[in-house]
């Protein structure tokens, strides 16, 4: 497939980065933009390389695997998938960022990576009973237990937030999480996606996640 498009969607992804970052006397530069590559093939994290790229974001450990083996190492993986217990110690000797903590099972097995990773805990702030993400009345147990594992380093909190097609509907939630990044000592915030990530940005995100806008439609 040919990815020469990318050049024109990074630079309007960039622009709109910088607008909505301006928009509240924000840095875009303070904005990291993670690309999700999930589903999209290795030619096309290549093509954004080669673009100047570097933080790529996946949610399958399996998926992401030969990537990471064929790909150049100075990429910035994140992961921002649901996190299987069983699967966190493998994810954490591949990935620099996990998103998606939200149990001490997860943790005890980062623990065994033998290495040290960016961890953000996954609050569930509109308390969706079918969302992954823990409820943020159990936030400050699991921030507590976090801090216990030096292997993982506390960076701040991530949110998925609830399926809207207005983009406003998501800036309470934004706000909530935000407060209670604040609140916990967070310096990173992973909020937004394709369809919101202005107004996360206007709400404090210092990680966007956008896939479809770059890539295309999975």
């Amino acid at each position: 497939m040919d990815w020469r498009h990318l050049s024109a969607n990074f630079a309007e992804i960039y622009s709109r980065i910088a607008q909505a970052a301006e928009a509240v006397d924000r840095d875009p530069a303070s904005v990291t933009l993670i690309a999700v590559s999930k589903t999209f093939p290795v030619d096309a994290i290549r093509a954004a390389y080669d673009l100047g790229h570097r933080h790529f974001g996946e949610s399958r450990l399996q998926e992401a695997l030969p990537k990471i083996e064929a790909l150049p190492e100075d990429i910035v993986w994140h992961f921002i998938g649901k996190l299987q217990s069983n699967k966190a110690k493998r994810v954490a000797q591949l990935f620099d960022v996990i998103h998606t903590i939200e149990s001490e099972a997860q943790l005890k097995e980062i623990a065994k990576a033998g290495r040290r990773v960016d961890a953000l805990i996954e609050v569930n702030v509109a308390n969706e009973a079918q969302k992954s993400g823990i409820f943020p009345v159990a936030l400050d147990l699991l921030h507590a237990k976090l801090l216990d594992f030096p292997q993982a380093s506390f960076r701040g909190l991530m949110t998925i937030g609830p399926a809207t097609d207005n983009p406003e509907e998501m800036r309470p939630i934004f706000r909530k999480l935000r407060e209670e990044n604040a609140r916990l000592g967070g310096q990173w915030l992973s909020m937004g996606m394709s369809g919101d990530f202005e107004v996360a940005i206007q709400e404090g995100a210092s990680h966007v996640r956008i896939g479809t806008a770059l890539f295309g439609a999975r």
